[in-house]
């Protein structure tokens, strides 16, 4: 009972901090918990320093298969969990905010999120930050220019703002024949062969 009470407890100081303004809606789980650890980090002035807890949190799970799948066992007990991630924040130079967030993931049976959540921190902190993450999908790799190009574009396009920085990566789907399929925020540009060709098609369809 009284692990559970502190658990309520330190969720709630973390979702009631004052005067932080988040700078993303995050759904699920995984978002409110990022969500309430950003809170808690923001009132604190710590969000790069939990950011690189986290960042060290996640390269050493994804790096240790057995930790990843200790976490994720949904058949251990959390008491067991708990000790198991204090052991592993004991081997690192951790904020007392981050492992106190854990210390409530384990409580709270949350553990097999981490990823998730670390993840949902991330795209809290790029927002912060005025990052705005572009994926161009090409049949082929792009070279640096024609990325250059594109990001030029975009950045004076009416979906960006000036204070907005552009974070392109470029992703290879053969399946698409040709064109480009752009995705950055909520919105999505399929210039793609592929897809005219659907269009083109259904157009077709639709006149027999």
């Amino acid at each position: 009972m009284f692990a559970a009470r502190r658990a309520l407890q330190a969720t709630r100081g973390y979702s009631t901090a004052a005067n932080v303004q988040v700078p993303l809606v995050l759904h699920g789980i995984e978002g409110r918990y990022a969500t309430a650890l950003y809170t808690a980090a923001a009132k604190k002035q710590a969000l790069d320093a939990v950011e690189t807890d986290l960042k060290q949190v996640k390269r050493v799970v994804e790096k240790d298969t057995k930790l990843r799948e200790f976490l994720e066992n949904p058949t251990i007990n959390r008491t067991e969990k708990k000790n198991g991630v204090n052991q592993m924040l004991a081997a690192g130079k951790y904020t007392e905010l981050t492992k106190n967030f854990f210390d409530t993931l384990a409580e709270n049976g949350r553990l097999y999120d981490t990823i998730k959540i670390i993840n949902s921190y991330g795209s809290l902190m790029g927002a912060y930050r005025g990052e705005v993450q572009v994926t161009i999908t090409s049949a082929k790799e792009l070279d640096a220019k024609e990325v250059a190009k594109i990001k030029g574009y975009l950045a004076k396009s009416a979906f960006v703002t000036p204070k907005q920085t552009l974070i392109v990566s470029n992703k290879v789907n053969p399946s698409i024949l040709g064109g480009l399929v752009v995705e950055f925020g909520d919105k999505t540009i399929d210039l793609s062969v592929s897809s005219k060709m659907n269009k083109l098609n259904q157009l077709l369809h639709e006149a027999i």
